[in-house]
């Protein structure tokens, strides 16, 4: 499945860090006793005891996108780039998320593209944000929106272009169960949204060597 996201999520979904109510983690420990129970398992069993302790933490680290604000990764800019101007693009970033439906992992690569005008940022930025939004509950789309909409807002730049392609295992595990199916989502802002040519370009590069 392909799209194209063509308007961009409110600046308070991407630019600032939620605000949550989180519960305790004795509260979360329960409730993840309640869910073994609740597939027929028992919770007390040796292979189960810690189970609640061990989810807990995996969550923690696994969701851990909502303690940070990504606008933030991209403070820090370089203004002495000796004239450039033109594409800057980071592709295949591994990313792992969870899908906000099912609660399941989606796996997949980022490709991020932006055309400076007079400052770049460091490219591990642009993986840290990647990193950021996928460590939150999502959907494929939203997150390639929030994506484009940080580097747009804080940067400034001429352009931005963001592709996303990943496998989405509440397809490839249940319901339809269509392992191997891949998801592509894109979004442009700026000269990549004006010009049809850029996008072109954009995907070209991504898409370099490949069939």
């Amino acid at each position: 499945m392909d799209a194209v996201i063509k308007k961009l999520m409110p600046r308070s979904a991407y630019m600032e860090k939620p605000v949550t109510d989180r519960p305790s983690e004795a509260e979360v420990e329960a409730a993840v006793r309640t869910l073994l129970r609740w597939t027929g398992d028992n919770p007390d069993r040796e292979g189960l005891i810690d189970t609640p302790k061990r989810v807990t933490k995996a969550f923690r680290e696994m969701f851990n996108g909502y303690d940070m604000c990504p606008a933030e990764e991209l403070g820090r800019t370089f203004e002495e780039v000796a004239g450039y101007d033109d594409l800057v693009l980071v592709k295949d970033i591994s990313f792992h998320s969870h899908c906000e439906h099912h609660m399941v992992p989606i796996i997949g690569k980022a490709h991020v593209g932006y055309l400076p005008d007079g400052k770049v940022v460091g490219l591990s930025k642009i993986a840290r944000v990647v990193d950021i939004f996928a460590h939150r509950l999502q959907t494929q789309e939203a997150m390639t929106a929030q994506i484009a909409g940080v580097i747009q807002d804080v940067l400034n730049p001429r352009g931005v272009a963001v592709m996303l392609e990943a496998e989405h295992m509440c397809m490839a595990m249940r319901g339809i169960r269509k392992q191997g199916s891949t998801t592509l989502t894109s979004t442009f802002t700026g000269v990549f949204k004006d010009t049809p040519e850029e996008q072109v370009r954009f995907v070209t590069m991504v898409r370099g060597g490949r069939n």
